[in-house]
C-alpha cells in the first residue's frame, strides 16, 4: 500500500460524524494524519482562509500534499483509490453500483435521519424530532434486513459505504434514536469496531446515550 510522503491534514470537528468518517478511515489505512480542529462555534469555517479550503465551509477537508479534498465521502473515495486495498473500492461493475447507491443512502436517508436526530439534541437544530426519529427507524430496518445476509454492506469484507454509515449509526441514541431493534445492525457496529486501526467518535452523554 502506498504511504504519503508528509502526513495527510485533517481539518476536523469532533463532535462531527462527517469528520469522523474522515477520521476514522485513515486510521484504518494506518495513514499518518496532522489534524486541525476547526473551530465552528466561532466561525472558523465561514472565513476566507477556509473557504479556500471548501466553498461550502464544511468540514472534513483534507490536505494530502498539493491535494486538497472537501467533502467526507469524497475524501473516502480519494483515500480509498490511492492508498486502500481494493476491498475499500469496489471497480466491478455491479459491486461499485451498489456501494454507489449506499453512498447515495449516507447522504440522504442516514443525513436527514439519525443524523438530523443528534443534530436535535447535541446542537439544538430545528428538525422536527418525531420525522426524523421515524426516518432514521425506516433505514435501521432496511439496513437490519440487509445485514442479516451479509457481513458488511456490500458483502464479506468492507467497503468505504461502510465507514460512510457507521458513525451516525454508532451515535443515533444520542439522538434518541434506540438500536436495540436491530440486532444485525448492532453485530454489523462491532464488526467495524474490531477492524484494525478503529477509533471511536468522542461520545456526548445526551438523548438515549446519557
Amino acid at each position: 500500500m502506498n504511504h504519503p510522503a508528509q502526513p495527510i491534514t485533517l481539518y476536523r470537528f469532533s463532535r462531527s460524524g462527517h469528520s469522523h468518517r474522515a477520521e476514522l478511515f485513515l486510521s484504518l489505512l494506518g495513514l499518518p494524519v496532522k489534524p486541525i480542529d476547526v473551530d465552528l462555534a466561532g466561525g472558523e469555517h465561514k472565513t476566507p482562509a477556509y473557504l479556500a479550503l471548501n466553498c461550502f465551509g464544511q468540514v472534513p477537508v483534507i490536505q494530502d500534499g498539493e491535494v486538497t479534498v472537501a467533502d467526507s465521502n469524497a475524501i473516502l473515495h480519494y483515500l480509498a483509490s490511492r492508498y486502500g486495498a481494493a476491498h475499500w473500492l469496489p471497480c466491478e461493475p455491479a459491486e461499485a453500483a451498489q456501494l454507489q447507491r449506499w453512498l447515495s443512502v449516507a447522504a440522504g436517508q442516514l443525513a436527514y435521519g439519525p443524523c438530523a436526530a443528534r443534530l436535535v439534541t447535541v446542537f439544538g437544530a430545528s428538525f422536527n424530532p418525531t420525522e426524523v426519529i421515524a426516518r432514521a427507524h425506516a433505514l435501521f430496518t432496511v439496513m437490519d434486513a440487509e445485514l442479516s445476509q451479509r457481513d458488511f454492506l456490500l458483502g464479506d469484507q468492507p467497503s468505504i459505504a461502510d465507514i460512510a454509515h457507521y458513525s451516525y449509526t454508532a451515535h443515533a441514541p444520542e439522538g434518541n434514536v434506540s438500536l436495540a431493534d436491530y440486532p444485525h445492525l448492532r453485530a454489523w457496529l462491532a464488526r467495524i469496531e474490531a477492524l484494525p486501526g478503529f477509533v471511536p467518535m468522542p461520545k456526548t452523554a445526551i438523548g438515549l446515550a446519557a
